[in-house]
């Protein structure tokens, strides 16, 4: 009996998947949550089936809904934060408890509900080697691709400065580490300690920070910090096409 609603659970999925390759835009995978948890005190995670034949490139992101109701047709834009190949599909989601949005309802989702994924997108992947610039959970692209790039034994050949309000709200700082040992740098903007010296990622700090303006940069994060950051760079040396974002 197991085997047999194994089999049906399969064969529904891959309906699923042909659906939502025949380029209707209001196709749809629905999947089931298999595990949740915090990774810091606003950013939960998200562990979901992931469909035979299903694919996408590290950095890209796919629109979800939840399967409610109420919620299908709000659809929001979020990450893979996990391997391709990996059994499992992952996202790494703030939540805006202070905004009656999806993101405070999805607080509420946990193993056994539901979510909707729907298009596959997003222009922010991997070229070559270069610095990555993010702010808050602009990370989580970012995630995936040095997740490749680690598995490669080509993580360490890029530099990350990554900027947050505090300590406590860095996603993934220890795997970070651990993936990019001396090329992660860490800016905070609101440090509540004593000795702290509020830093922000500006032209100064670049150019203490960076020797080669002629690579590879990519940013995300908040639209005002990728704009600025972009100006900057622009402004040092660097050129449009070695910079990407997600517009």
């Amino acid at each position: 009996m197991e085997d047999e609603k194994l089999n049906e659970q399969t064969n529904s999925l891959k309906e699923n998947v042909q659906e939502n390759k025949s380029g209707n835009p209001y196709q749809h995978i629905i999947l089931k949550v298999l595990e949740t948890d915090y990774i810091t005190h606003d950013v939960k995670r998200f562990v979901l089936e992931k469909p035979p034949g299903f694919s996408f490139k590290p950095g890209q992101a796919v629109n979800i809904s939840i399967n409610l109701p109420e919620w299908k047709n709000q659809l929001r834009p979020f990450t893979f934060t996990n391997l391709p190949d990996d059994d499992y599909l992952e996202f790494m989601i703030k939540i805006y408890r202070d905004r009656n949005g999806v993101t405070k309802k999805l607080e509420s989702i946990n193993a056994g509900d539901e979510l909707i994924l729907h298009d596959v997108f997003g222009v922010l992947q991997y070229k070559e080697d270069g610095v990555f610039i993010s702010a808050g959970s602009g990370i989580t692209p970012f995630l995936s691709i040095f997740r490749y790039l680690y598995k490669q034994k080509r993580a360490r050949a890029n530099l990350l400065i990554y900027s947050n309000k505090s300590s406590e709200d860095v996603i993934m700082e220890k795997s970070l580490h651990t993936m990019l040992r001396d090329n992660f740098i860490m800016v905070f903007t609101r440090q509540n300690v004593i000795g702290f010296v509020e830093k922000r990622i500006d032209r100064d700090f670049l150019i203490d920070n960076i020797s080669n303006f002629k690579q590879h940069f990519y940013i995300c994060g908040p639209e005002d910090f990728v704009m600025s950051i972009r100006e900057i760079l622009l402004s040092l040396g660097a050129t449009t096409e070695h910079i990407i974002f997600d517009s």
